[in-house]
């Protein structure tokens, strides 16, 4: 049976579950649920801290997991990324008092406090900095005024509560982090990690694409197919009235409205959208 580490609580937990669901998989509905075994799927799933599973997964007590890139790579164990997962998404960065740092090459000498040492002593490292990292297990935003650091290192998303606590982001991010599937390096091949990562991979694209049909003059087909390639070809059918044509082709979701816009512009009629539940491609 395939071992699975799964966040146990957290946005990214829900999201993850969600994510399995839609792929097929049978997910808890008791919160305080550590283990559960999908026997139809032949799949274990273990709840466990986010920032626990790239351990779990690296010593390779579990086949594979998820957790976040930025967890990953601060664990320093030997356990790959097998792709993203488009969820969960989060970019790391510094943040000083307003004027006290310019740039990267200003951390030499300095204290940089975050939560996630590892990850800053690689970053600093590959970019020839010498700083003392201090490593701090919850919030760092009070670091500097507290007198511990001079500079902090951590997730920022709107920069809020930097500025409440009296700091401004300076720099390029240190990394752009998002909910990824990872497996121990060296790992072999398994077919049951095959059909997960397809069954994954099948959901992000449903997700990303909806099926468009709709009706076009015959001789008007190739301009609509330019509007609407699809993946690899739209498909193409005839109809009653031989002067006209039936177009059916995967477009993404985010030009949806744009796409029928087009369409319409160009003389295409009975455009419809269906969603995508599930698909391989």
């Amino acid at each position: 049976m395939l071992r699975v580490a799964v966040p146990n609580k957290g946005s990214l937990s829900e999201q993850a579950a969600a994510m399995l669901r839609e792929a097929g998989y049978r997910q808890r509905r008791d919160p305080r649920e550590l283990v559960l075994a999908d026997q139809d799927n032949g799949v274990e799933f273990f709840f466990l801290r986010p920032r626990d599973i790239a351990v779990y997964v690296g010593a390779g007590t579990l086949d594979c997991g998820i957790t976040g890139r930025d967890l990953l790579l601060d664990s320093g164990v030997e356990a790959d990324e097998v792709m993203s997962l488009g969820f969960g998404r989060s970019t790391f960065r510094f943040a000083a008092v307003p004027g006290s740092v310019r740039g990267l090459a200003d951390l030499q000498g300095r204290r940089v406090a975050t939560s996630y040492a590892g990850l800053v002593k690689d970053y600093l490292a590959s970019h020839g900095v010498e700083a003392s990292v201090v490593r701090l297990a919850g919030a760092v935003e009070t670091a500097v005024q507290l007198g511990v650091a001079d500079v902090i290192a951590d997730v920022v998303e709107t920069g809020t509560t930097l500025r409440a606590a009296g700091l401004e982001i300076f720099g390029d991010p240190i990394l752009t982090s998002e909910a990824v599937l990872i497996r121990r390096t060296g790992a072999g091949e398994n077919a049951a990690v095959d059909v997960l990562i397809r069954r994954l991979q099948g959901v992000l694209v449903a997700r990303q694409y909806v099926l468009m049909d709709y009706d076009v003059r015959v001789e008007l087909v190739e301009r609509a197919c330019a509007i609407t390639p699809g993946l690899e070809s739209p498909t193409i059918s005839s109809l009653r009235d031989t002067e006209w044509a039936a177009v059916r082709a995967m477009v993404r979701r985010d030009v949806t409205n744009q796409v029928m816009d087009d369409l319409w512009a160009l003389g295409a009629r009975g455009i419809i959208v269906t969603g995508i539940h599930a698909c391989r491609l």
